[in-house]
C-alpha cells in the first residue's frame, strides 16, 4: 500500500472496525453490582453518602438530614493502551495482521470496568469508604451503635449484596468513554519522521468507589450454610432509629451472592439444590441468585 492521507485514513477505519467488533459479546458482570455514575470534572464528590435515608412522622419541624457530613470524592484515573504499526508493514500490505490486536484491545478496554469494579470489592476489606472505615468492616459507626457487615477467615472471599436499591454497591465513574484515535498523518507526526511507525491509542477515564456499606456483606470465612446464614441474617437485620418510632428496620434484602471460581460449586450447593445431602429440604434454594465471575479468584 502506499502510505499516503488517503490510504491511511482508510486503514484507520479498518482498525476502527476491528476495534469496535471487540465490544460485541462481552459480558458486563460489573453492571450486577456498580452503579454507573457520569462524570463531569476532574472527580465526583458524594456528599450525601452517609445514612440510609427514611420518611419518618411529621411532628412539630421537619428532621434535616445533613448533608456533606461525609466528603467521599472519586477522582478520575487515565488509562491507555497504544499500539504501534510500522511503515514497513503497511508498505508491505501485512497490516491485516493488526486487525487481531485491534480487535483484543477493544474487547480489553470493553472488559476493563470488569476489571475495576471486581478488583475494588475484593479489595474492600482494606479500601475506605466513605465513613473512614473499610468498606467491610465490623465498626461501621451509625445512630443505632456500630454495625459489622463483614466476616474474618483465611477462605477465598465470598459476598452478599443487595443490588435492588437506588446505589448499587459499588460506583463505576466515567469521565470519558474507552475510544480510539490515530496518530498518523506523516507531515505532522514526529513519532512517524522519528520511529517509522503509525501509531493507534484508545483512552479512558473514570474511576470506581463504594457506595453503601449497608448493602454489601464480604467474608473471608469459608461458603457455608451456616456462614451464609449469618451474613443473611446481619444484612436484613440492620436498622435506623427513629426519634418518634424507635427502632425502623432498614428494608436491607440480600438479592446477589458474589463468587468467584474457587467457590462455585459451594454457592451451588447452598442455593441451586432443592435437597441436602442430608435428605431435608434446601429451605435457602433460590433465595438469591449467584453470580459466578471470571473477575473473582
Amino acid at each position: 500500500m502506499i502510505i499516503n492521507s488517503s490510504n491511511l485514513a482508510g486503514l484507520g477505519i479498518a482498525f476502527k472496525a476491528a476495534f469496535n467488533k471487540g465490544f460485541k459479546g462481552v459480558e458486563d458482570d460489573w453492571q450486577q453490582i456498580a452503579q454507573s455514575i457520569p462524570s463531569t470534572s476532574k472527580g465526583n464528590i458524594y456528599p450525601w453518602l452517609g445514612e440510609l435515608p427514611g420518611l419518618r412522622e411529621w411532628i412539630g419541624k421537619r428532621h434535616i438530614n445533613a448533608m456533606g457530613v461525609y466528603d467521599y470524592t472519586i477522582k478520575n484515573r487515565k488509562f491507555e493502551d497504544t499500539v504501534a504499526v510500522p511503515a514497513d508493514d503497511i508498505k508491505d500490505d501485512s497490516y491485516g495482521t493488526y486487525a487481531v490486536r485491534f480487535e483484543m484491545m477493544g474487547k480489553m478496554g470493553k472488559q476493563f470496568p470488569n476489571q475495576l469494579v471486581f478488583a475494588m470489592l475484593a479489595s474492600g476489606f482494606s479500601s475506605l469508604c466513605y465513613d473512614k472505615k473499610p468498606f467491610f468492616a465490623a465498626d461501621h459507626p451509625t445512630d443505632s451503635g456500630d454495625v459489622s457487615n463483614i466476616q474474618t477467615g483465611s477462605s477465598p472471599a465470598w459476598y452478599l449484596l443487595d443490588t435492588t436499591q437506588p446505589l448499587k454497591p459499588l460506583i463505576f465513574q466515567e469521565r470519558e468513554k474507552y475510544s480510539l484515535i490515530a496518530k498518523e498523518d506523516p507531515k505532522s507526526s514526529d513519532h512517524v519522521f522519528m520511529r517509522d511507525e503509525y501509531l493507534y491509542g484508545a483512552t479512558t477515564r473514570c474511576n470506581v468507589g463504594y457506595g453503601f456499606w449497608q448493602t454489601a456483606f464480604g467474608s473471608q470465612a469459608e461458603l457455608t450454610e451456616a456462614n451464609f446464614d449469618l451474613a443473611y441474617d446481619a444484612m436484613v437485620s440492620q436498622i435506623r432509629r427513629d426519634d418518634e418510632e424507635g427502632k425502623v428496620p432498614l428494608g436491607i434484602k440480600p438479592n446477589l451472592l458474589v463468587v468467584g471460581a474457587s467457590n462455585r460449586k459451594k454457592a451451588a450447593e447452598i442455593l441451586s439444590v432443592a435437597r441436602k445431602t442430608d435428605g431435608t429440604d434446601n429451605v435457602n434454594q433460590g433465595l438469591v441468585k449467584i453470580l459466578n465471575t471470571p473477575w473473582l479468584i
